[in-house]
């Protein structure tokens, strides 16, 4: 790969998502448009998202609460606009997924219907360095069943000398505890170091051993190629504001394998927004759950977020799902080899070969004054304490040249510090 702006401007040429830029909104300073590398926190905003939520405004304004049942676009519908481009993107059939509540909400909900602890079989495997809010989430569901998290919350740690987990280790352990395991719970991408974690091979040693199998995709959900219902993945939680573009809180979403959608076994929490739907405001006292993963939904959703999350699913269904995964492998590939080029001893790429767009950068020194020049020429990079900072180029707004430039300005800057 020939590792020159020349070679960047031309990928971009050849780009046949290029014109998807311009529909969003870049975050600008006074010298221009700034170089958003933060998709793996905040997706930026589609220009359509504020003509979205004016629509879904002037509807209340007109029509109050009839505008779930009237007009051009009555709000009951929505939801069932929004699960044909998710399911696609999470590899699931349409029955399989909901949208719905917030990440952590609903992965307590998911805690409920799949962490079925019996006898010795009690055991919540998860990484080491999880998503705190997941650490949380598990460690207060646990103590609720009262059971002790330190005993029952088993923890798969990096590798020594590195930030990611060894595969091999995590398969060994679930086979050496396959008679204690209740549930495989894991991130399908770090958050931290950007591991990609190997969905399929991990699921099926998981349900072997016996174990129910779920997965936090916020970072791998709109990021890499997904086949939850293939993969015969238990159930899946995933938040929207990162590379699906729903905004900040957007509406998260989740999967629950056809397996599960009838068996009695699957206990859940109910609320009258899972309620059969032609029959939900008849307002019956005993719940008549719809016969999908919709019955999982508790409270009537935000018509605004999910406004929200429609403005961006419309440009992933305009673009092409298969379209968005090539450039997302192109990019991964032209940042590897830019990344590869900045050879420093003040820091150490700590995401593996297996990735999606982000990776992590570990500092051995002086890497918050690195961010902070980053900042300065413009970058909008992510920084994680202690000591790593975070990028992700994505397909939709991201460019090739964009990634060029910061191989430039790290360039300066470690040349400067070192």
């Amino acid at each position: 790969m020939e590792l020159s702006r020349s070679h960047a401007e031309q990928l971009d040429k050849r780009d046949p998502l290029g014109a998807f830029r311009s529909k969003f909104l870049i975050p600008e300073n006074e010298n221009g448009q700034r170089i958003y590398f933060l998709g793996n926190s905040l997706g930026l905003q589609p220009k359509s998202t504020q003509t979205a939520i004016d629509f879904v405004l002037q509807q209340w304004a007109n029509e109050g609460v009839e505008s779930f049942h009237k007009g051009e676009r009555p709000w009951l519908n929505l939801h069932d606009q929004l699960v044909q481009p998710v399911s696609t993107i999470v590899g699931a059939h349409k029955q399989e997924v909901s949208i719905m509540g917030q990440l952590t909400v609903n992965i307590h909900l998911m805690m409920v219907s799949f962490y079925r602890p019996n006898g010795k079989r009690r055991k919540i495997l998860m990484e080491a360095k999880a998503f705190p809010s997941d650490q949380y989430a598990v460690h207060s569901f646990v103590s609720h069943m009262g059971l002790n998290p330190d005993e029952d919350i088993l923890l798969v740690h990096p590798a020594p000398g590195t930030s990611h987990i060894d595969e091999t280790h995590l398969l060994d352990v679930i086979e050496q505890h396959r008679d204690e395991l209740a549930l495989v719970f894991l991130g399908g991408v770090n958050y931290y170091s950007g591991q990609l974690f190997d969905i399929k091979t991990i699921s099926a040693a998981a349900k072997k051993a016996g174990a129910m199998v779920g997965w936090d995709l916020a970072h791998a959900a709109g990021n890499v190629e997904l086949r939850l219902h293939d993969w015969q993945v238990d159930f899946a939680c995933w938040c929207s504001y990162k590379y699906m573009n729903g905004g900040p809180g957007a509406v998260a979403g989740i999967f629950v394998h056809s397996n599960h959608l009838h068996d009695p076994a699957c206990k859940k929490l109910t609320g009258w927004w899972g309620y059969k739907r032609e029959e939900r405001f008849k307002m019956h006292d005993r719940f008549q759950p719809e016969p999908d993963a919709t019955a999982w939904q508790v409270s009537t959703p935000s018509m605004l977020l999910y406004a929200c999350l429609k403005s961006s699913l419309i440009l992933v269904e305009e673009a092409g799902w298969s379209s968005i995964l090539s450039k997302q492998y192109q990019l991964v590939e032209w940042i590897k080899a830019v990344i590869s080029d900045l050879r420093s001893p003040l820091f150490t790429c700590i995401t593996p070969d297996s990735r999606g767009c982000q990776v992590s950068l570990l500092f051995h020194e002086k890497g918050r004054m690195v961010y902070d020049r980053l900042f300065e020429k413009g970058f909008m990079v992510d920084w994680r304490e202690p000591n790593v900072i975070r990028l992700a180029p994505v397909p939709l707004y991201n460019t090739f040249t964009e990634v060029w430039m910061f191989r430039e300005a790290m360039k300066e800057i470690l040349h400067e510090l070192e």
